[in-house]
């Protein structure tokens, strides 16, 4: 399975990692990850993002958006610390 917090931690690590070494190959890794995560995770007709897919990137069955382990943590968190992150870049 692939679950949405460890993609949550590469996108805030990549970036981060860019914003810190100015090195593109950190970049593309935000970037590629962000691409993968609006493609199989975002729900773009209900909103929010789901918790765990199966190996072939499809939501498992019946899907999770909240459940005991998926709460409004990483999510927020990633949006909020990239969110920032940008801005930071961008007034450079």
């Amino acid at each position: 399975m692939k679950l949405w917090w460890p993609h949550n931690e590469i996108l805030i690590s990549s970036l981060m990692a860019y914003r810190d070494t100015g090195d593109e190959k950190y970049y593309d890794w935000f970037c590629k990850t962000l691409d993968y995560c609006k493609e199989v995770f975002a729900d773009p007709e209900n909103g929010e993002w789901y918790g765990y897919l199966r190996r072939d990137g499809k939501p498992t069955m019946p899907s999770t958006k909240g459940s005991t382990f998926k709460g409004p943590f990483h999510l927020p968190r990633c949006l909020s610390m990239t969110d920032q992150m940008i801005t930071q870049l961008l007034n450079q």
